[in-house]
């Protein structure tokens, strides 16, 4: 007697009901803001928990903004993509 070991899941779709961030200001007046979002939400279809209830998988992502009290930022020099210089189109027509 073969036995699925697969849990199989549907997805769920989902809804933000709050704030898309949370913000906090730190003592050097830097702001930091963080976002938490859901990937990806399934619930068991042939699955429960030992006491009975849904078995749910959920992926999350934890995303960080970082904003300085000067407001200002860098990056190296490299990062920068330019694009070739061109010469101004030809008039036709004196």
């Amino acid at each position: 007697m073969v036995v699925d070991d697969k849990v199989e899941f549907r997805i769920l779709d989902h809804a933000r009901l709050e704030n898309e961030y949370m913000s906090f200001k730190l003592e050097d007046d830097t702001i930091v803001k963080v976002k938490v979002d859901l990937d990806r939400v399934g619930k068991a279809t042939n699955f429960t928990n030992p006491d009975g209830t849904p078995h749910y998988a959920i992926n999350t992502s934890v995303k960080l903004s970082i904003i300085h009290a000067d407001r200002t930022f860098s990056v190296p020099r490299s990062n920068i993509k330019t694009q070739p210089q061109t010469s101004p189109p030809k008039q036709m027509f004196k």
